[in-house]
């Protein structure tokens, strides 16, 4: 979606809106990914991430998890993180945040009818994940310094398959071979261009925000990437207090989306991500596990980056759709972080190299668009941080 993303050094843009909230660059280190966009990182250091711990367990949650000889990428064959990972956490019973009456109260009054940022709940279905096949060709990219922060982001080369696509791709599915699907349409324009490729077979993800390779010259360019282990379980201090990744929040995209295929299985065994306008975020704060935030605009009532929403227990879901059924279940189970800025709250991934679609399931941009705020409890995850920016990491090379 869009990270306004900050960074002390380097060009603080905003990153990815996954719907008209998108952001262009901003100026100043006051922005960070908050809409989603990196923040920064340029240095090397293979694999060392601080603030990581190296906690590798959860059989078939990782490598050998998954189909890792076709381009669909999904959890339904297996979790990307260590099955302790946060992203999986059953949250049903965690505490309730003090201020969660408030906020959801404020959601609702200052956004009606529901309280999000198209007013009612949607689902945005634009970002894809890529499985890369073990032994796929690396590419290295140039760097769109706009877009690129320091230390924050990464710089090793990507192993990138042919037939892929990016965020916001132009055209049809593209030729198998070719790599025409990752170029951005929106990209000279500001777009998110969210590029995010799992290798299970190396235990890494690789998640760029702002990417396209040029149909015609097929130079490819890149603003921040954010590099993960897949086989560490990270501790609340990610990739790097202060440090943003390829959404404003700091931490990964991937584990956070619901692909159609979980649907059809009939479970969902992870939080969500969901996105709100600048706006509707507390100002220039950040709630573990978030590491980064941005320059958010909301009074202190409202929730920060990293925040962490889950819905009621006494919802009526079984007025809701078979399929819309399966996701807020995951709502109630694991909730959703507050993970970028944006208009469209709930991010689901693209069914473009999925092995069940969107259609199949029954689940369209409107299915949960009953769902508001006031439905939800925010959960207790401490006290909040300030946002500054001083991200201290050693970029990942190769």
């Amino acid at each position: 979606m869009s990270p306004e993303t900050a960074s002390t050094s380097g060009p603080t843009t905003a990153g990815p809106t996954s719907e008209p909230t998108t952001a262009g660059s901003t100026t100043g280190p006051t922005t960070g990914p908050g809409t989603s966009g990196p923040t920064t990182d340029t240095t090397a250091g293979p694999t060392t991430d601080p603030g990581t711990t190296t906690n590798t367990t959860g059989p078939d949650t990782t490598t050998g998890a998954g189909d890792d000889s076709t381009l669909c990428a999904s959890q339904a064959e297996g979790l990307f993180f260590p099955a302790d990972a946060v992203w999986y956490h059953d949250a049903s019973s965690d505490p309730v945040a003090p201020d969660s009456a408030a906020i959801t109260q404020w959601m609702v009054q200052n956004s009606p009818p529901n309280g999000w940022g198209t007013g009612t709940m949607r689902i945005d279905f634009s970002i894809t994940a890529i499985d890369a096949p073990a032994g796929t060709e690396k590419r290295t990219f140039e760097l769109d310094n706009d877009y690129y922060y320091s230390p924050d982001c990464d710089v090793a080369p990507i192993p990138l398959p042919p037939g892929g696509v990016v965020e916001d791709y132009p055209q049809d599915i593209p030729p198998p071979g070719s790599f025409e699907g990752y170029d951005c349409s929106g990209y000279q324009d500001g777009a998110d261009c969210h590029m995010i490729v799992v290798s299970r077979s190396e235990q890494r993800l690789y998640e760029i925000y702002h990417a396209t390779v040029d149909a015609q010259s097929d130079e490819f360019t890149a603003g921040c990437l954010a590099l993960w282990d897949t086989s560490k379980t990270y501790d609340l201090d990610g990739r790097g207090q202060q440090c943003t990744s390829a959404d404003a929040a700091g931490f990964p995209i991937a584990p956070l989306l619901f692909s159609a295929e979980e649907v059809a299985a009939g479970e969902i065994n992870h939080a969500i991500r969901f996105i709100l306008p600048n706006s509707m975020i507390r100002a220039k704060k950040y709630v573990a596990p978030a590491t980064h935030g941005t320059n958010t605009t909301g009074p202190m009532t409202l929730i920060p980056y990293g925040g962490h929403m889950r819905l009621r227990a006494d919802y009526p879901i079984e007025n809701l759709s078979p399929g819309a059924q399966v996701i807020a279940k995951a709502l109630q189970k694991y909730g959703m972080y507050m993970s970028d800025g944006g208009n469209i709250a709930l991010t689901a991934q693209s069914d473009v190299y999925g092995c069940a679609t969107w259609a199949d399931v029954g689940v369209d941009p409107f299915s949960l668009e009953d769902l508001k705020a006031t439905d939800f409890e925010v959960i207790d995850h401490g006290p909040t941080i300030d946002v500054t920016y001083e991200c201290e990491r050693t970029p990942i090379m190769e």
